[in-house]
């Protein structure tokens, strides 16, 4: 099933900002629950977002840079039944 991966909430400040560093996935890739997608960084701490489920990449759509709040749409996965 194909669904939209929003930038959960990761405990920042609500002034901090929120960017994108890395991704650990390439589009069409595949991935396993909890493995580390991507890395954000604020101004305090830099985090490894995890995967929600397995599945895999269909669009990237945060690129690293990308200054982001919790919430926005970062990518489009397809998820399986785990």
């Amino acid at each position: 099933m194909q669904k939209e991966f929003e930038l959960p909430d990761v405990g920042v400040e609500i002034n901090d900002e929120i960017t994108v560093s890395f991704w650990h996935v390439e589009e069409g890739e595949e991935f396993d629950k909890e493995e580390d997608l991507l890395e954000i960084s604020t101004d305090k701490a830099n985090l490894k977002i995890g995967a929600p489920s397995t599945g895999k990449i269909i669009e990237i759509l945060a690129q690293e840079g990308d200054a982001m709040a919790v919430g926005d749409v970062i990518a489009l996965i397809e998820t399986t039944n785990d």
